[in-house]
């Protein structure tokens, strides 16, 4: 056990005001020595004098503002904090320590805490990291897109775009992508043209593809910082920070997201985290196993979260669903046992990655040299903070929910690979045209994926999961039927809505069997697309229709020859709207509901698509918006 000595050693140097006491003391104790009797309070002014100049005081008597069943009490407390009788609401700060918070919002009772962090340590931008806010963009539906919307076979240099994003510590992937062929030129000549001037938006430059960190300029979650991949523009909404030592990175990726910078930024800031306030951040000189720790732990938790995303249908880093995968789950294991397995995996990473995080804040609140009072100080002024998670998406949704999404994950990778896989990119709902129909196809495909199980008892597995009630799912009774009703609707939100598989379908909405349907490929689908879609599919479809309802109709089978004859109509419907599409049919005035024409926003009409000839850089919203007002989508309102 510590000895009584220790422990008093341990209570005194916890004390935030043991410095100011010992000097005190000892100013006393000196003056006695020449012969001259001090005060205490005499000696307390000498104090701040010699090492903290001026003071403020600051009283906290909101609390005792009173309300319902309550007395006001705050000029009681207000007296009571003068006399010293209760210190709990008083705070006295040395004025010049507001020199380190110029201009920033913070609150004057973490001025103590906070001070000291910024004398004794440097700041981010002095000594360890170039800091800068990047791009000012503008006209981003121009030159801004998902990764999924672009092919590299057009002729465009699309390059990694840094934006800020949701809040993600550590790790976050870069799914938006900024055109910037020949260097930008025609963003350049845009910003110079409108604006006067190339500068304004074109924003540290000399930056730009580097290695570094980034994070969310505005967010009320707090400070994230995350890797920023090479090869990437940042943009103001997501700056940067570059390292003036590639040997400090994860060191630096660790401290930026530990609880000690998120407390300091918050009262520095708010929720604003420019480049500024960020540069500014005081960074401790750490010892070499200090150093060593925090950055092992950093990258860990880092390399965890990235591993994960490569299960995430809409990451760059996609290689297959967590459904599949084999270093996780054992191959002969059924679904439901996988599914089982999977939340157990994400149970584990998540609670390896708290345990990391907090063992991560413990290393930095010894490096900054944090006392126990000062920490808790801390701790109480944060509240509660995002708990670090692998799946950030699913946070906060239960078991069932994400067993479901599991299993809508699997269908949804299998429905892609079909349609990208089709030599012409589309896939028709019936078997017509001597194609296989898409049910058939997803079967086959499922029993390729599960080569050690009875397809059967997959399908029958993924069904079940299909048919219970969860929240924020619609219930299905088989795989058709979630092709049909669900999947476009998941797709489209998944995908942020702008989706690059199409349902096209003679029933607009997300009720009943439409007569006729085929998923198309966004990036295949042009002008031969649309021609063979309607010239082929439809038709046949159209063929198939027309026969079965003059057969039902010689064989005296009536209420088959009028269902026949319906779906013959809807079909006939379907072609006419598409017709519309294809020919680029417009009445009345632009950009109304009759003009079906593909409208790119920053082209002259002249440059402008005649009829469907769609060019897939301008992407998705653009492209789908003639296919919605013609209410071809099985789903009414994509974008």
């Amino acid at each position: 056990m510590p000895s009584k000595r220790r422990i008093q050693a341990r209570r005194i140097l916890s004390d935030p005001d043991a410095r100011r006491k010992l000097m005190v003391r000892t100013i006393q104790a000196t003056q006695a020595r020449e012969g001259i009797q001090t005060s205490e309070s005499q000696a307390e002014r000498a104090y701040y004098v010699v090492t903290e100049a001026e003071q403020a005081a600051f009283f906290g008597l909101a609390q005792d503002k009173g309300g319902k069943n309550q007395s006001e009490q705050r000029e009681q407390s207000f007296v009571r904090a003068l006399r010293g009788d209760d210190v709990t609401n008083y705070v006295r700060v040395s004025r010049r320590d507001f020199s380190v918070i110029d201009h920033s919002p913070l609150l004057f009772s973490q001025v103590q805490v906070i001070a000291p962090l910024f004398r004794e340590n440097p700041r981010l931008n002095k000594g360890w990291a170039s800091v800068r806010g990047g791009m000012n963009s503008t006209a981003s539906e121009r030159f801004v897109r998902h990764f999924w919307e672009v092919t590299s076979s057009t002729g465009k240099t699309w390059v990694k775009f840094s934006k800020g994003g949701p809040f993600s510590r550590f790790y976050s992937a870069l799914e938006l992508v900024f055109d910037w062929t020949d260097a930008g030129k025609e963003f350049r000549g845009l910003v110079k043209r409108l604006y006067g001037s190339e500068s304004r938006f074109v924003k540290s430059p000399e930056f730009y593809f580097k290695r570094g960190l980034t994070w969310t300029e505005k967010s009320s979650l707090g400070l994230s910082v995350r890797i920023l991949d090479e090869g990437a523009i940042f943009n103001v909404s997501g700056p940067g920070a570059f390292p003036l030592d590639h040997a400090d990175e994860w060191y630096l990726l660790g401290v930026l997201n530990s609880e000690m910078i998120a407390f300091v930024a918050w009262a520095l800031s708010g929720r604003n985290y420019g480049a500024e306030y960020v540069g500014g951040l005081p960074i401790p000189r750490p010892s070499q196993e200090q150093h060593k720790k925090i950055s092992q732990i950093a990258k860990t938790i880092f390399d965890i979260k990235k591993s994960w995303d490569t299960s995430n249908e809409v990451s760059t880093s996609f290689a297959k669903p967590w459904i599949l995968r084999e270093d996780i789950l054992d191959p002969d294991k059924t679904i439901t046992e996988r599914l089982h397995l999977i939340i157990d995996d994400e149970r584990g990473k998540d609670a390896r990655i708290q345990q990391l995080y907090a063992e991560l804040n413990e290393e930095v609140y010894s490096v900054y040299d944090i006392s126990g009072y000062q920490r808790e100080k801390v701790e109480v002024s944060l509240g509660e903070r995002p708990r670090e998670l692998v799946w950030l998406q699913m946070g906060g949704k239960e078991t069932d929910q994400k067993r479901m999404e599991h299993v809508y994950r699997l269908l949804s990778y299998i429905v892609k690979c079909v349609v990208e896989e089709d030599e012409d990119g589309i896939v028709p709902f019936i078997s017509i045209s001597c194609e296989t129909n898409l049910v058939e196809r997803v079967h086959h495909r499922l029993e390729g994926l599960f080569p050690n199980l009875q397809v059967a008892q997959v399908e029958a597995q993924v069904v079940n999961e299909l048919k219970k009630r969860v929240k924020g799912y619609k219930r299905t009774e088989s795989i058709a039927q979630w092709l049909e009703n669900i999947f476009f609707d998941y797709h489209s939100s998944l995908y942020e809505k702008r989706p690059v598989i199409w349902h096209i379908a003679s029933k607009p909405g997300a009720e009943g069997r439409a007569a006729f349907g085929a998923l198309v490929d966004y990036h295949k689908f042009d002008k031969n697309g649309m021609a063979k879609l309607r010239g082929t599919y439809l038709r046949d479809a159209i063929g198939l229709f027309r026969r079965e309802a003059g057969l039902a109709l010689k064989e005296g089978r009536n209420d088959d020859q009028i269902e026949w004859q319906s779906r013959l109509e809807e079909a006939g419907n379907l072609d006419e709207r598409l017709r519309l599409v294809q020919e680029g049919h417009c009445e009345g005035m632009e950009e109304a509901e009759s003009d079906f024409r593909i409208l790119t926003p920053w082209k002259s009409p002249d440059n402008r698509p005649k009829g469907w000839d769609p060019d897939i850089d301008d992407g998705v919203k653009v492209n789908i918006e003639p296919l919605q007002k013609a209410r071809v989508l099985r789903i009414q309102k994509v974008v």
